[in-house]
Parts: structure tokens; C-alpha cells; sequence
């Protein structure tokens, strides 16, 4: 079973800027989140052991964040289709250089993020709307796959997109992606497990009245990547995560952070 998984080499010899959200109909996005979630039931029931633990956790209704760590390209395939709820993602605008993963990845629920930071304030924006209309979005806080294994500092959109729409967070702790679909790896391991672990959603209550000030945006986030950590038991680091394997420790990612700086 071979994922349309798109190699970076690719990606970034097809097209030298990926496409943002610009590019689509936000009113496409999710179209065909139905079918999808019909079409990856094989993946997910028969060639994984996929396992949700405490998934009542996720409000049945209302806008409500979902934030995950990030292991493999598997996480928000299953995020979106193994939560009981419609789920639509902040994912890579990389993966989109490819015409099959171009019409198919938004309209599974993907919605587009350039990470040069061309456009983020855009796919943020289009996140905010979702969760105003009581849908379910997800967010990997960290802005880009762990290559180690460890989790990472998260960036502050998190915080901002549950503050500005008034939505609770989930936080997820996502255990053996990376074991089930290493990076690089076109096909899943047949058989391999993989659990999604859902917390009790984070009270926003202290920080009432503080406004999206930066120490209050980066207080939430610093809750939300610690409960993520107690939920996927990963090691962590207070650094960004590096964007590639041979990227600096410091090195960070401009998706969900949406401009701030030094957060």
C-alpha cells in the first residue's frame, strides 16, 4: 500500500515557490472529506493497528483545536480520518507540487501552508473561519516533523487560533507513526501500531483577559507542547525543531507563528 507521499526532491526540482492557500477555493477544502475517510478505512482498520484512547475527549460539537506532535507523514492522515469528527489540517504547501496531491490533499481537508511564510497569515485566517463555524481543526504546534523523535518547541498559532475564535484545545500525543512510516518510506509497515492518545482539553480560563499579549500566547503554547510530552512520553527540547536533518538546532520554521517573533 503505497501513500501519495510526495519526496521533497520532487517537490522542490518541480517548482521553486509551493503553492499556497491562494491557490485553492477554501470552499473546496474538505469537499471530499467523506470519501476519503472511506478510502483510507483499508489503511487504517486492516494494514495498522490503529488505536484512539480517550477520543471523548473531543467536544462532539463547536470549534475545537486539535494539537498534535509530529512524527511521520501518517499523522494527519489519521488524525483526520480516524477522530469520529470531520477534522481539517494545517499541512505543508510542499506536499501540493504534484498534480495528484494537489486536487486531492485540500479536498481531503488539507488546508495549505506555505512555510517560507509567504501566505501563512491566509491559512491561519481560513483555519480561524472553520473553528467560528464550529468545525474541527488540527495543528502540529512544532510546524514540522521531528526527525529524532523528540518534541520540540512549539510555535505560537496554536495559542492564537484558539484565543482569537474562543476554542478549546485538545492536545494529542501521537505514539509509532514513525516506527509504521519512517521518513522517506513510501509504504507503510503491514501490521505496525499506532496509537492517538487524546488529553482532557486545556483550560484557557487563567489567561482570561490577557488579550493575545506574546508571553500570554507563549504561556498557552508552553501548556499545550507540555501536554502533549506527558501524553506521547517523548523527550523534550526547548528549541525549534530543525527543518531538515541537516538544519541547525535553531533553525525555525515560520508556520504558526504567523509573523510574531522571538516568541
Amino acid at each position: 500500500m503505497t501513500l501519495l507521499q510526495p519526496r521533497l526532491s520532487t517537490v522542490t526540482s518541480m517548482t521553486q515557490q509551493p503553492p499556497g492557500i491562494g491557490s485553492f477555493s477554501e470552499d473546496n477544502i474538505g469537499q471530499w472529506h467523506h470519501v476519503s475517510r472511506q478510502l483510507s478505512w483499508p489503511l487504517r482498520k486492516l494494514w495498522l493497528n490503529v488505536r484512539l484512547e480517550d477520543v471523548a475527549n473531543v467536544p462532539s460539537q463547536g470549534g475545537v483545536v486539535l494539537a498534535a506532535n509530529h512524527l511521520s507523514f501518517l499523522d494527519s492522515v489519521l488524525l483526520m480520518f480516524s477522530t469520529p469528527r470531520r477534522v481539517s489540517f494545517l499541512g505543508k504547501a510542499e506536499y501540493l507540487s504534484a498534480w495528484p496531491t494537489r486536487k486531492l490533499f485540500p479536498a481531503a481537508g488539507m488546508i495549505p501552508v506555505d512555510r517560507s511564510g509567504r501566505g501563512v497569515r491566509q491559512s491561519l485566517d481560513v483555519a480561524a473561519r472553520k473553528l467560528e463555524r464550529g468545525e474541527a481543526v488540527g495543528i502540529f504546534p512544532e510546524g514540522t516533523r521531528s526527525r529524532d523523535g523528540a518534541l520540540y518547541r512549539g510555535h505560537t498559532g496554536v495559542a492564537r487560533l484558539a484565543v482569537q475564535t474562543g476554542s478549546p484545545i485538545v492536545p494529542v500525543g501521537i505514539i509509532g507513526s514513525d516506527w509504521a512510516l519512517p521518513a522517506g518510506s513510501r509504504t507503510p509497515r503491514p501490521g505496525a501500531s499506532v496509537t492517538l492518545r487524546f488529553g482532557s482539553p486545556i483550560d484557557l480560563g487563567p489567561w482570561h483577559g490577557a488579550g493575545r499579549s506574546a508571553s500570554a500566547m507563549r504561556e498557552i503554547t508552553e501548556e499545550v507542547m507540555a501536554s502533549i510530552a506527558a501524553l506521547s512520553g517523548q523527550r523534550r527540547f526547548h528549541h525549534y525543531a530543525p527543518t531538515s536533518q541537516a538544519a541547525g538546532p535553531h533553525e525555525q520554521p515560520v508556520i504558526a507563528d504567523s509573523g510574531a517573533q522571538n516568541r
